[in-house]
């Protein structure tokens, strides 16, 4: 330790270029010193939360009565708000040490986003119209395009001035819910509109669950026209290809799949609260439920400092395989909820 120490305190009065040299190093050594333990700590996820009783407390505190619909919009402004101001703030766009390298919470930060954009073009479209030729709310039409705002905007605008703009206006949503005599913000809990918004997540968990698939290369048929034998497509495909995630991108794969079950998981569970009735009418709760139970699968504790890769039946373990094998047992069940929900 003496002969490092002796070292380093030469190589200190003998730098080249003298004080610019020693002021540079000192300057890089200290970021370097700070952001690596800032990083971690940023690099945190934020822990679970229960939505229905968070909603609730949300209510109690404003003096409103919790209506349809409040569970699910709280959700949703909760998870965007989350986005802002957990430790680091929202880290996609940023572009200095350390949060240019935390790609992993980046990519979780885009798939808590995805999944809100989804639901927040769901509210607009489906959830807040009684039917196909009622006007749209018009805090709504301000909320969803400004959620659906570059996620890597960093400078005029940047994303984060975008996102708060959705957020006030998805507020005053939430807020009008609330107020009996207004009669023009409504939340409708029906089964067409569940059914349509559960489309989308079942379209988002499939390619999440292939994409993670994808990880220790897999071959592939071409089913892409199946089922129809007058079905064309733009340009001629291989019958069958290989499909194999780069070895770069498996952990961000991974990541964006585990914050958008995140976000999913918190959302179902105030759609459970608000489509109640209406899951009780066609014996559905314990689908929704069982879905919610395979997402939970997701959050659970990675202990491994990075995410590994081995082979399917191979010596080390593969996260990604695990991930997928929780995404797609949700999806499916996705898929039965849907089929109840379409019957009579």
């Amino acid at each position: 330790m003496g002969l490092l120490i002796d070292w380093f305190l030469d190589f200190w009065d003998n730098m080249p270029g003298g004080k610019i040299s020693r002021a540079i190093f000192s300057a890089v050594t200290l970021v370097i010193v700070i952001s690596v333990p800032l990083g971690v700590y940023w690099s945190c996820p934020p822990a679970a939360f229960d939505p229905v009783a968070e909603a609730k407390a949300d209510a109690e505190e404003q003096g409103v009565k919790v209506t349809t619909g409040y569970p699910t919009v709280y959700t949703l402004h909760r998870l965007m708000d989350t986005l802002l101001h957990k430790p680091g703030g929202y880290i996609t766009n940023d572009v200095a040490p350390p949060g240019i390298w935390l790609d992993n919470i980046s990519n979780w930060e885009y798939g808590v986003l995805v999944q809100s954009r989804d639901l927040a073009r769901a509210l607009r479209k489906d959830f807040s119209r009684s039917q196909s030729q009622s006007v749209e709310h018009p805090e709504l039409t301000v909320a969803e395009p400004q959620f659906h705002f570059d996620a890597n905007s960093w400078l005029l605008p940047s994303s984060e001035s975008q996102y708060k703009e959705g957020l006030e206006a998805l507020h005053k949503y939430q807020t009008e819910l609330t107020q009996v005599a207004e009669s023009e913000a409504q939340f409708y809990a029906r089964a067409d509109n569940l059914n349509n918004w559960l489309g989308d997540v079942q379209t988002r968990l499939g390619s999440l669950s292939q994409r993670l698939s994808a990880s220790v290369g897999q071959k592939r048929v071409n089913t892409d026209l199946a089922g129809d034998p007058a079905a064309e497509q733009s340009t001629q495909t291989a019958s069958d290809k290989e499909v194999k995630t780069p070895w770069l991108e498996i952990d961000d794969v991974f990541y964006e799949a585990r914050g958008s079950a995140w976000a999913l998981l918190h959302i179902l569970k105030a759609v459970e609260q608000d489509f109640g009735p209406v899951l009780d009418k066609k014996n559905a709760r314990v689908s929704l439920r069982q879905i919610i139970r395979e997402l939970e699968a997701t959050q659970e504790t990675v202990w491994s400092p990075m995410i590994l890769n081995g082979g399917g039946f191979g010596l080390f373990a593969n996260h990604s395989l695990v991930m997928a094998n929780y995404i797609s047992r949700a999806n499916a069940a996705i898929i039965d909820l849907r089929e109840l929900l379409a019957k009579g």
